[in-house]
């Protein structure tokens, strides 16, 4: 399986999504019950926006380091591995 971190990224940011449109559903829903005024539902969906804005400021991205260490902390196979152990079979196919 090929890990692509651009597809991880991509993955998280999909699930922030769903969960923002999961919430306002809810909050929609609850105000339709009559369990919040409409008042306090746009109260809460500025909020969640909020909150949801703050989180994906600059300053919370991960940085190119930072996906570094998380890739060695993964432990997973280099290009340069792969390069490395498709040069060693070749080796062993030419025997």
């Amino acid at each position: 399986m090929e890990f692509n971190l651009s597809n991880i990224l991509l993955a998280g940011i999909g699930s922030l999504a769903f969960t923002y449109e999961k919430a306002t559903e809810i909050i929609d829903e609850l105000v339709k019950k009559g369990e919040l005024t409409v008042k306090q539902g746009k109260e809460l969906n500025e909020e969640l926006k909020r909150k949801m804005a703050k989180n994906f400021t600059k300053d919370n991205l991960l940085t190119k380091e930072d996906i570094k260490q998380i890739i060695a902390e993964l432990d997973l196979a280099t290009k340069e591995d792969i390069e490395e152990i498709k040069r060693r079979l070749e080796k062993l196919e030419d025997k």
